[in-house]
């Protein structure tokens, strides 16, 4: 059996970050606010936010909780 190589799905990364800084925004939190209450680093929220990086359903949760929302309002 060969080596499956799994890339990440662009548009949702995008869309998730979209959605993420939608309610950051209207939260009134800056991205370092929100990356100290998720505990993840302000650059790895950056990244998040662009949609360029891929998260784990555990950094997505914490994401949820910092804001206040149900995990399943941050995807598409």
């Amino acid at each position: 059996m060969g080596k499956r190589s799994f890339g990440y799905d662009k548009v949702l990364c995008r869309k998730f970050g979209e959605k993420v800084k939608e309610l950051r925004i209207n939260k009134d939190f800056s991205q370092e606010e929100l990356a100290f209450r998720a505990n993840i680093s302000p650059s790895y929220m950056s990244a998040i936010e662009r949609g360029i990086t891929d998260t784990t359903i555990s950094t997505a949760k914490r994401l949820a909780k910092a804001l206040e929302a149900d995990i399943k309002n941050l995807f598409p």
